[in-house]
C-alpha cells in the first residue's frame, strides 16, 4: 500500500519546536504570554490591519464580530450560501435570521443577487458574512460598494483565504471585521485557532473582553454581561508565530500544486474538467485545488482515489440545502448546487511530492 496522501495536513516550518520549548521554559502555557502578542502582531503586520485578536477558532471570531456589531434576535444577516457551516452558525447563536446568497461564476457570492436580496427583504439587513471560498477572493470591490450604499456591515470570512489578496490588499481587510482560521487543515495551523481582525480598535478591545468571559476590571471576578472562553493558549500561539514566518512559501507552493493539476488534468482529459477561477485583479492562496467534472461523477473519483489511499472530498454543500436551514430565505441561481453536484477537492498538501501528484492525476485519468 502506498503512503497515505491526505487532503490538507499540517506542515510544520521547523521553528515550532523551538518556540514551544521557550513557552515551556517560561511556564506560560495558559491563555496569556508573549507569544499571543507576537502572533497577533505578525498577523497585523502581514494583513495591514490595525487590530488583531487571537482566538480558539475562526467561528469564535465570527461570533464575536456579530456581538460587537450589536446583532440582536430577529436581525437579518446576509451570507454566502456556498460555504462551511462555521461561517453561518454564529448567526443562529445570536438568534439572527440568515439570508442566503448564491454564487457567481467565480464560485463566490454573486453581487447581483446580493443587491436583489437587499431590495426584496422586508427590512434592512444589519450585516453580510462574506466567504472567500477555498482561498479565492470574491468580487470584493463591488460587494463593498453595494453594502456601503445600504449601510450594511461586512464581516469577511477569510478562514480559508489567509495570504490571498485583491489589488494587493489582504483578504479580510476590506470590510469592517475579518477572520482567519488556523485549524489543522488550513494553509497555516495552530492545531486549532483563529484570528479576528479590524481597523476599529474599540471593536477589537470589546471582542477581547467578551472572549475572556466579559470580566470587569476589578480585583474580584465581576460580571455585568456574559462572555465566552474563546481564548487561545500561549502554547498554540507560538506554533502560529512559526507558521506565519513561512506563509508566503506556503501560498507559493499551493499555487504551484494548483498549476500542476490544471495543466496535467487538462492535458489528460481536456474539457472534462473546469477549475475554480481566480477573479481579475486578485491572487488566491489556492488552499485546496477545486474543480468540477463535465460528465464524471465526483463520487466515483473520490472512491477511486480512496482505493489508492488518497484522500479527497466533495465541495461544500450549500447552506440553503442543509436540513438545518429548511425554509430559510434564499436568493438563488442554481450555480452553487451545480458545483456541489459536480465538484471535488483534490489533495493539496504543501509537502506533496511530484510523484504523489502524478498518482492523483493517473487515477483520475483512468476513469475517463
Amino acid at each position: 500500500m502506498n503512503r497515505r496522501v491526505f487532503l490538507s495536513p499540517p506542515h510544520m516550518s521547523g521553528r515550532e519546536r523551538e518556540y514551544i520549548d521557550r513557552v515551556f521554559e517560561s511556564n506560560y502555557i495558559a491563555p496569556v504570554g508573549e507569544y499571543i502578542d507576537r502572533f497577533e502582531e505578525s498577523v497585523r503586520r502581514y494583513s495591514g490591519s490595525r487590530g488583531a485578536l487571537a482566538l480558539s477558532s475562526a467561528t469564535a471570531g465570527l461570533h464575536l464580530a456579530l456581538r460587537v456589531l450589536g446583532i440582536e434576535e430577529g436581525d437579518f444577516i446576509l451570507a454566502s450560501t456556498f460555504t462551511f457551516i462555521g461561517s453561518v452558525a454564529p448567526i443562529l447563536y445570536e438568534r439572527g435570521v440568515p439570508i442566503f446568497i448564491d454564487s457567481d461564476e467565480s464560485w463566490n457570492l454573486n453581487p447581483k443577487l446580493l443587491k436583489e436580496a437587499i431590495m426584496r427583504v422586508p427590512k434592512r439587513p444589519k450585516a453580510l458574512i462574506l466567504t472567500h471560498l477555498y482561498g479565492q477572493m470574491a468580487q470584493i470591490d463591488e460587494i463593498v460598494n453595494i453594502c456601503r450604499e445600504s449601510g450594511i456591515y461586512i464581516i469577511e470570512d477569510s478562514a480559508e483565504s489567509l495570504g490571498a489578496s485583491f489589488g494587493g490588499k489582504s483578504s479580510g481587510t476590506f470590510g469592517d471585521l475579518g477572520v482567519f482560521s488556523f485549524n489543522g487543515n488550513k494553509i497555516l495551523t495552530t492545531s486549532g485557532g483563529g484570528i479576528l481582525i479590524s481597523d476599529n480598535l474599540e471593536w477589537i478591545d470589546r471582542a477581547r473582553k467578551l472572549s475572556t468571559q466579559a470580566r470587569e476590571s476589578s480585583l474580584h471576578y465581576e460580571h455585568i454581561e456574559y462572555g465566552y472562553n474563546y481564548r487561545i493558549s500561549n502554547l498554540l500561539a507560538s506554533i502560529g508565530l512559526a507558521q506565519m514566518e513561512v506563509l508566503d512559501e506556503r501560498v507559493a507552493k499551493k499555487r504551484e500544486i494548483f498549476k500542476f493539476y490544471m495543466e496535467e488534468l487538462t492535458r489528460a482529459i481536456g474539457d472534462e474538467v473546469n477549475f475554480m477561477p481566480e477573479i481579475e485583479g486578485s491572487r488566491g492562496n489556492r488552499w485546496l485545488t477545486t474543480l468540477t467534472f463535465r460528465s464524471i461523477n465526483p463520487k466515483d473519483v473520490i472512491s477511486a482515489l480512496e482505493r489508492e489511499n488518497i484522500e479527497s472530498r466533495p465541495v461544500w454543500k450549500p447552506m440553503h440545502i442543509q436540513p438545518l436551514f429548511n425554509g430559510s430565505t434564499r436568493f438563488l441561481n442554481g450555480i452553487s448546487e451545480d458545483i456541489f453536484n459536480r465538484g471535488i477537492c483534490l489533495p493539496s498538501p504543501t509537502a506533496l511530492s511530484l510523484k504523489e501528484l502524478y498518482r492523483v492525476v493517473e487515477v483520475i485519468d483512468s476513469l475517463c
